[in-house]
């Protein structure tokens, strides 16, 4: 068996040009564009190619983005002010704080002073509860852009054994709550998990978000199943690796995401839908 390669760059790029004619429609109506705001601090090398990435997607579907690099130095006080003026701005349907920020400064102090209405991420814990009581508005990037990719290519989720591996905050959890969502029966696990592989191999889908390189041994994988390979890890020869072997899941899964390829393009065009659903809801 060869596992099907599920190309999450040829999905996401559909996807991205649907939220194109979206918003060429509405600017056909006299309608103004979204606008995202995206903040960098510091030069972390990962991160500017992730923001890089973003904008350019931005540019591709006509969203209006407006570039804050800060220096690694911005204090916590500083950057707050200025999620401030940005929840206050009109003209700012989304705000995007690129993760992680500098270790003098809170993640989450951050993540909960964007108004969640304009949290495109969909970290804020308003925004997760509402998934976790089944009415989601603005869903985390990651986790819906992996159901988004699975409907997409017409995987039923009701009623499929699930593992999620990884408790993260802004992907493990979140995962959890849309699988559960879509209908599956789903275990997370994390580093007290007694027996991760027994959990593996009887698993219709796998989905690893734990961030450590060959984590998931492809000789656990349940034949015929699903995996999805969130994690994205530089190994030291600089190439780029999943959580999952996946020469050896290959042979065995029925379908299987690459890294690079897989998950990330599909965070990059939910981001963009998010953008433009913030401000549809806002004009509701």
């Amino acid at each position: 068996m060869t596992a099907q390669i599920i190309d999450g760059k040829a999905i996401a790029e559909a996807l991205l040009s649907t939220i194109k004619t979206r918003i060429n429609n509405r600017i056909k109506a006299n309608k103004r564009t979204p606008g995202l705001a995206v903040i960098l601090v510091g030069g972390d090398p990962a991160s500017s190619i992730y923001v890089r990435n973003k904008r350019l997607a931005c540019e591709k579907v006509g969203i209006a983005s407006t570039a804050y690099d800060l220096p690694a130095s911005t204090t916590e006080s500083e950057l707050l002010t200025l999620i401030d003026r940005l929840n206050a701005d009109n003209s700012i349907d989304g705000i995007l704080i690129q993760l992680p920020l500098p270790t003098h400064i809170n993640d989450e102090h951050i993540v909960e002073r964007v108004s969640p209405a304009k949290d495109v991420d969909g970290f804020h814990p308003y925004n997760i509860g509402r998934l976790a009581v089944r009415q989601p508005t603005l869903r985390s990037c990651t986790p819906f852009g992996v159901i988004k990719m699975l409907q997409a290519i017409n995987i039923d989720l009701m009623g499929l054994d699930a593992v999620v591996v990884g408790v993260s905050n802004h992907v493990g959890r979140p995962m959890a709550l849309e699988l559960l969502l879509a209908g599956c029966t789903v275990t997370s696990c994390h580093r007290h998990t007694k027996d991760l592989s027994k959990l593996i191999k009887g698993a219709d889908l796998v989905i690893a978000a734990a961030g450590k390189p060959g984590l998931v041994k492809g000789e656990w994988i349940k034949p015929g199943s699903i995996v999805i390979d969130i994690g994205i890890n530089r190994l030291a020869d600089g190439s780029l690796a999943g959580d999952v072997e996946f020469e050896v899941a290959k042979t065995r899964a029925g379908f299987i995401t690459p890294v690079p390829g897989g998950v990330g393009p599909m965070t990059v065009a939910t981001l963009m839908e998010n953008t433009l659903l913030a401000l549809e809801l806002q004009e509701a």
